[in-house]
């Protein structure tokens, strides 16, 4: 990290210790500048990609009017063009706040909930409720297409390595959907590990899929945001394969009572979900 990277990034909550409030907080709530991860990987203003960061809470809880608690699940959507993501932690903290605080309903909690993450992200946050019984939203699944992760390969690398890509030496064309359990990386600030698997869909000069497996594994050691490493991803891939279309999108394990999922693509689509049983 630059100076400045270094600087923005020194006050934020994560890997300090940090007491816990249980009550109403939205200053707890830290935005990171999309741009400090994005200029380490050549973006500008102009970016090659549409997507979101898709978060599912299951750790929310609040108190009626008259002090009973009420639990519920949720889902928050960030886009990825806002100027900020929202910082993981200080996202868990403000969660917490909401423990021992009263609302008159649960409309005035998914209004302040929004109100709140959009300040942080500095654009629309979708807010969405779930009752704890519900399993539409939450039924783990597969990822689609060819998982990769059987292929016997030699490992070497085990930090990020984007020279390990390689294409199959035919040239064919392909539209291809792909996944690995494999991919790990660690938190910028604490190096916490990072948990994920990756679903991979692309329609462009067909990836080698050894290659493939092993540049995944070259994250293990690297220190990055879950959103940053996604990206950091699909522009590899967009330059190795010149594709017509690359859906980057990945699941990572809960930590704190919340999961982060960026997704990224070169044009509008519906993100797929795609809870795995690990999350």
């Amino acid at each position: 990290m630059t100076k400045i990277q270094t600087e923005q990034l020194a006050g934020l909550t994560l890997g300090q210790a940090t007491a816990y409030i249980d009550h109403y907080s939205p200053e707890l709530l830290q935005a990171v500048p999309r741009t400090l991860g994005r200029q380490a990987i050549g973006l500008g203003a102009e970016l090659p990609f549409v997507g979101q960061d898709t978060w599912h809470g299951y750790e929310l809880s609040w108190l009626t009017p008259k002090g009973k608690p009420m639990v519920a699940l949720a889902t928050f959507v960030v886009p990825f063009d806002t100027p900020n993501l929202i910082e993981s932690k200080s996202f868990k903290l403000y969660l917490n706040s909401l423990n021992q605080s009263k609302f008159a309903d649960i409309s005035q909690l998914y209004r302040t909930m929004k109100a709140d993450l959009s300040a942080c992200a500095g654009g629309p946050v979708q807010v969405t409720l779930h009752n704890v019984n519900e399993l539409t939203a939450f039924q783990p699944t597969w990822l689609p297409g060819r998982c990769i992760d059987d292929l016997d390969i030699e490992v070497e690398h085990y930090d990020y390595k984007p020279e390990l890509l390689q294409l199959k030496p035919t040239g064919a064309l392909v539209d291809e959907k792909l996944h690995s359990h494999l991919l790990k990386s660690n938190c910028l600030i604490t190096s916490q590990p990072d948990w994920a698997s990756v679903y991979i869909h692309y329609k462009g000069k067909a990836i080698d899929h050894a290659s493939l497996l092993k540049y995944l594994i070259s994250f293990r050691s690297h220190n990055e945001f879950h959103e940053q490493c996604v990206e950091r991803i699909y522009l590899d891939l967009w330059k190795l394969c010149e594709p017509e279309f690359l859906m980057v999108y990945a699941r990572y394990t809960r930590r704190g009572g919340l999961d982060i999922n960026p997704m990224r693509s070169s044009e509008a689509c519906d993100q797929p979900n795609l809870r795995l049983t690990r999350q």
